[in-house]
């Protein structure tokens, strides 16, 4: 019989990160409506809502003031700033919807993820690229949303950040969002095929066979016991 394993019932935990503009939000969202099974948790920020984001769906927009005393309460699993706004992911939402059972999704920047590695060594971690930086820049112009230095600077930080790829457990290059959708979903479903979340159905069918062959051994029993009578 396997030996108990506490963690076995968590839930998944997939994070995923990128640099700024990679396209890791569109494809996130993507997987999430094509697994019904999976949550997103939702983090906390201070900046503004972009064009089409909605409170409580993409981020916790929240005042900087409230923001901070979530974190010096402890509320936070990760928090940083960047770009000049404060991003943090919620330890209790994560504990909760995992000790229930739940598989979460998590779209946080590198270092948030980096943070993340620490607390949950049994997080799956996926790394999405841009085919190449060129790339990467037509898409930031587009978004409108930066100017010239801004776009720089995020140009400069994807370069940094690209280094961290090397200790994710999974690499996506972003060539098109149909294909890294795909990719995605194909790595959620194979993590849900690791031994730990099959170990119950596994006791379970090893207790009934076990049950089968003592009901088996006092049939023979009593077959045998009633001959030599």
């Amino acid at each position: 019989m396997a030996e108990n394993n506490p963690d076995r019932a968590k839930g998944l935990m997939i994070v995923v990160s990128a640099p700024s503009g990679t396209g890791k939000t569109t494809i996130c969202r993507n997987v999430l409506n094509l697994l019904p099974g999976l949550s997103f948790s939702v983090s906390h920020t201070t900046r503004k809502a972009r064009r089409g984001e909605q409170d409580g769906r993409d981020y916790h927009f929240i005042e900087e003031d409230e923001f901070r005393r979530l974190a010096d309460a402890g509320e936070f699993a990760e928090w940083a700033e960047n770009y000049g706004h404060l991003y943090g992911t919620s330890r209790r939402v994560i504990d909760d919807m995992r000790e229930q059972g739940h598989d979460i999704l998590l779209d946080v920047d590198p270092q948030g993820a980096k943070n993340l590695k620490t607390i949950f060594p049994d997080g799956v971690f996926v790394f999405i690229l841009p085919p190449t930086i060129g790339i990467l820049r037509e898409r930031l112009a587009r978004r409108g949303s930066e100017d010239a230095g801004m776009l720089r600077r995020r140009l400069n930080r994807a370069v940094e950040e690209i280094t961290e790829a090397r200790w994710y457990d999974y690499v996506i290059i972003n060539d098109t969002i149909k294909e890294s959708t795909g990719a995605l979903k194909a790595i959620c479903t194979a993590e849900k095929h690791r031994y730990r979340f099959s170990q119950n159905k596994i006791d379970d069918l090893v207790r009934k066979r076990e049950t089968e062959m003592e009901k088996a051994k006092k049939v023979a029993k009593g077959q045998s016991d009633r001959v030599t009578e």
